[in-house]
């Protein structure tokens, strides 16, 4: 491992490329450090002390990180792309013009790309209007235990400085996607997934010293140790996959003869990574922010009481359920058994027992459905069980344990797959040799 990672700094254009994402990743946590102007700053430490583990703020930290208790500029993070991106997925095959745009190839991607930019705009706007009247109203910190006096961050509540707050937290949420997106394209791994990364990482000091005060050294002994089994366990479900053969019939072109030989098709049985416990705990964020807007004391309490509640039944049921659901969604969208079947039919490809068409259609999906079953059931455990084994031991202040550790897994793994694809083109030892 330590050689490969001085192979990675040996190749110039890879090392600017790591230089670069870490830059990236330095400038968006300064970002959820730094206030608002016109929130009291007196207030803030207090504020994040409270809440930092606690009611909403505790389940917006997984993509915002610290910086909404913080008031900060960033605050909102990349939530509201996420948001965009599951609108703009699911809307994909029912919009005919977006469903046109997925088969124009790399320029209909670019298009459903603008599409999403737009909507992230227009949900920040939404968003930050919210978040705002909330840090004035004190609503947001409710569930921490603080009056409505002590959670004001905006004492001086005026139109201008109203307006000046949702123009900076809407402008933030622009400059995170755009730090994304230069990730993505200037640098190493997926953008969006690596802030989330460094969301999750920047709060390991803070559960390690909540359970420290808890349980002790003993309890993060054993933390570490059940870290390591889960760690082990999503690595081998990673790694899994199904080749399915594909043999290429010989044809002439000219003066030449091309074909005739076999290839493989790699199904994952984790084929969707960490993308739908990102769906569904962004899905579920948004009745839990509604819960602070809408009026109805009803509502509310059964979102704070249910939503909110990682051992909750219905909390388990719902994520569980969201998870399973998105993981089968988001694996159909990327590997179409119809597209995949019309590919290898017109490359003069066929599956060795089924005819080229609908038969190897039906048999990809039926390979994909089995595969993503386990898979799904998978996530789903790794995301629910870590949160209750955490509860009754008392442990209340990680409640997302699970969560938070399939999405930095996760986003390491295929992170150091493409520096590791990287050094083999330059015929150097990769990281997962």
């Amino acid at each position: 491992m330590l050689a490969s990672f001085r192979n990675m700094f040996r190749v110039a254009d890879l090392r600017n490329k790591v230089l670069f994402t870490l830059l990236v990743i330095a400038i968006y946590q300064f970002g959820t450090n730094v206030p608002i102007p016109g929130v009291d700053f007196a207030k803030i430490e207090h504020i994040t002390n409270a809440a930092r583990s606690n009611g909403i703020i505790g389940y917006l930290s997984l993509f915002a990180g610290t910086g909404l208790s913080k008031a900060a500029v960033l605050g909102l993070g990349i939530m509201p792309y996420i948001t965009a991106s599951i609108i703009v997925q699911l809307l994909t095959p029912v919009i005919p013009k977006f469903d046109q745009w997925r088969d124009q190839g790399a320029v209909g991607q670019r298009k459903l790309t603008q599409a999403t930019r737009y909507l992230t705009v227009g949900l920040a706007l939404m968003q930050s209007s919210g978040i705002v009247f909330l840090y004035h109203s004190g609503r947001l910190f409710a569930s921490s235990g603080l009056s409505a006096a002590q959670a004001d961050l905006i004492p001086d509540f005026t139109w201008p400085r109203v307006l000046f707050m949702i123009l900076v937290l809407t402008a933030g949420t622009a400059f995170v996607m755009w730090l994304g997106e230069m990730i993505t394209q200037r640098g190493i791994g997926n953008g969006m997934s690596l802030l989330i990364f460094s969301n999750v990482i920047s709060a390991i000091p803070i559960y390690g010293q909540f359970i420290k005060n808890d349980r002790g050294w003993l309890g993060v002994a054993i933390v570490v140790a059940i870290c390591l089994l889960l760690i082990t366990a999503i690595v081998f479900m990673e790694q899994g996959q199904r080749r399915i053969p594909v043999t290429f019939a010989k044809r002439v072109q000219g003066r030449r003869m091309y074909g005739g030989q076999s290839t493989y098709i790699p199904l994952k049985v984790n084929q969707a990574g960490v993308i739908p416990i990102i769906f569904a705990s962004s899905l579920l964020y948004i009745p839990v922010l509604l819960s602070n807007v809408i009026p109805w004391s009803t509502y509310r309490n059964w979102v704070n009481h249910n939503l909110l509640n990682p051992i909750d039944g219905v909390y388990l049921v719902v994520y569980g359920v969201l998870i399973v659901l998105f993981t089968f969604f988001y694996v159909h969208v990327q590997f179409d058994p119809y597209q995949q079947a019309d590919q290898i039919r017109k490359q003069g490809g066929y599956i060795p027992g089924f005819r080229p068409g609908p038969p190897t259609e039906r048999y990809l999906s039926r390979i994909l459905n089995r595969l993503t079953l386990p898979g799904s059931l998978f996530l789903a455990f790794v995301a629910l069980i870590p949160s209750v084994l955490l509860r009754s031991w008392h442990v209340n202040n990680i409640p997302f344990f699970g969560t938070t550790l399939l999405i930095a897994v996760g986003v390491a793994l295929e992170t150091m797959k493409q520096i590791d694809s990287q050094l083999m083109m330059r015929n150097y030892q990769g990281f997962l040799q």
